[in-house]
């Protein structure tokens, strides 16, 4: 399925719903919910060009939840710094799909949407399949649609005295269960109807969801995982997906579908549905210091691919970028996530350089002074970019050529054509070696025209002929060197 037809190359902005909201409210002296969040925060959104805003954490979580992240701020555990007020339970511990009443509640959350759309924003949420919080009424009501066992095992819970039935907490089959979560049953086809049920609630009020951990549903991926705790019923032979995105496009045709998806599985999930699934590849050569891995990668993904994937430096899973990434380093790593095609995904504090990932459990987060160089960059980056082909045009991943032989450092950098009208094109140009790298860049040119090639984040300005540029663009790059060159014909 083609991604979602009104934005091919969406820019993301995700943002920590509960914190930001409490640093808006701190700043004014007075109460901002969802429903009064002030006009110049959706102004500057719109001005640095994002197209989509992901409110993560909106959802409500349940006293039960919200003890298991109390205990974690005892000495030794990871929340031990934070007072017991600023703990309110994870963001993927979901007790209800109801915005939580902290937040401003579902109006609230209607009221925030009509705005986004006067900016011509579009408002994504996020979508838990695979297991719901401790506090979610399923467990009293219907606790056959989770997976469960008559004895206590290892990883389970009873949801209450009188229940003679022990839960599975949620779990990724690589990582201990989330004891704050109990584990849907997608073998039980009665679980797979309630969810889709909650899918559609969901996308009632948003423009698109993004799925956590998606790939945990897949038939395989279950049954591989829950084998320890079979079921006598016949299992659904479709996939769970494959009769959940279909149901909501019909309702909502233009409803976005994001998968959180690891372990090379984003094919299948594009194959089943999704617009755009994590390129979790992309990010771990990037931030590792890959670039080699990196550039094969993007060479060797079909365009299709390419224009599914979500591209990011960070999230609210990943360590901040500016926490280990130095400046020098940042710099073409931003560019070259923005050059990128696909969804572009950039979080809450990273435009400033925030160096302190924050939890998923709480509504506080330290403050820190933006580092300028980074801060100025973003803005620069961002509001050059709409003037140019770059995330709205055809692109092409282009292989660089060595400048001549026995030189490897061609290697090292990444080079994305971006074009839109025939009289113009962009270049993406970064170097991510710690010394400097030489290539010819086979360009994408026709005709015998002159060009004119500009620097955009620099001062650099040259001229070229059109036969020159066929036979390949000599480019000298300084040591993490990166480059967005503007050409047009003279």
């Amino acid at each position: 399925m083609a991604p979602a037809a009104f934005q091919s190359h969406p820019l993301v902005y995700e943002i920590n719903t509960r914190c930001w909201l409490r640093d808006l409210s701190e700043q004014a002296g007075a109460p901002i919910t969802l429903a009064n969040v002030p006009e110049t925060e959706l102004a500057d959104w719109r001005r640095l060009g994002f197209t989509h805003i992901w409110l993560m954490g909106v959802w409500h979580a349940g006293p039960k939840s919200r003890a298991h992240s109390l205990s974690l701020r005892q000495p030794g555990q990871p929340l031990q710094r934070y007072d017991e007020q600023d703990i309110v339970g994870s963001a993927y511990a979901i007790a209800s799909y109801r915005v939580s009443e902290a937040l401003g509640g579902n109006t609230a959350l209607k009221v925030f949407r009509e705005r986004l759309a006067a900016f011509g924003l579009k408002l994504l949420l996020d979508f838990v399949p695979n297991h719901t919080g401790l506090d979610h009424a399923w467990l009293a009501e219907r606790p056959e649609l989770f997976v469960q066992s008559g004895v206590k095992k290892p990883g389970t819970f009873r949801p209450s005295a009188n229940k003679a039935c022990w839960i599975a907490h949620g779990r990724d089959p690589y990582f201990h269960p989330w004891v704050d979560t109990a584990q849907l049953d997608y073998r039980n086809a009665a679980t797979r109807r309630a969810m889709i049920e909650q899918l559609k609630s969901v996308a009632q009020r948003c423009d698109g969801a993004r799925c956590d951990m998606s790939m945990l549903v897949l038939n395989d991926v279950f049954q591989k995982t829950w084998a320890q705790f079979p079921v006598s019923l016949p299992c659904p032979a479709t996939q769970f997906w494959a009769e959940a995105i279909p149901a909501v496009k019909e309702l909502y045709p233009d409803f976005t579908f994001m998968a959180e998806v690891y372990w090379d599985l984003e094919p299948r999930l594009q194959e089943l549905g999704f617009d755009y699934t994590y390129d979790k590849r992309w990010h771990d050569h990037l931030v590792a210091r890959r670039p080699d891995p990196l550039q094969r990668h993007l060479l060797e993904a079909a365009a299709g691919d390419l224009r599914a994937g979500v591209h990011f430096l960070e999230n609210h899973d990943e360590a901040r970028i500016a926490s280990f990434l130095p400046w020098a380093e940042h710099r073409p790593a931003a560019l070259a996530l923005m050059g990128s095609p696909g969804m572009r995904l950039l979080h809450e504090g990273q435009l400033r350089g925030a160096t302190q990932r924050v939890s998923i459990h709480v509504n506080h987060r330290p403050r820190e002074a933006p580092n300028e160089d980074i801060a100025a960059f973003y803005e620069r980056l961002l509001g050059t970019l709409p003037g140019t082909s770059v995330g709205k045009g055809d692109f092409k991943v282009l292989k660089p050529a060595s400048a001549w032989p026995e030189n490897p450092t061609a290697r090292n950098i990444l080079l994305v054509q971006w074009q839109s009208q025939p009289a113009e094109f962009d270049l993406v140009v970064a170097n991510f070696a710690p010394h400097p790298s030489q290539c010819h860049a086979p360009l994408q040119v026709e005709g015998q025209c002159d060009w004119e090639m500009t620097n955009l984040l620099g001062d650099e300005r040259f001229e070229r002929s059109g036969r020159d540029l066929r036979r390949g663009l000599y480019l000298d790059l300084p040591p993490y060197g990166s480059q967005l060159f503007h050409f047009s014909v003279r």
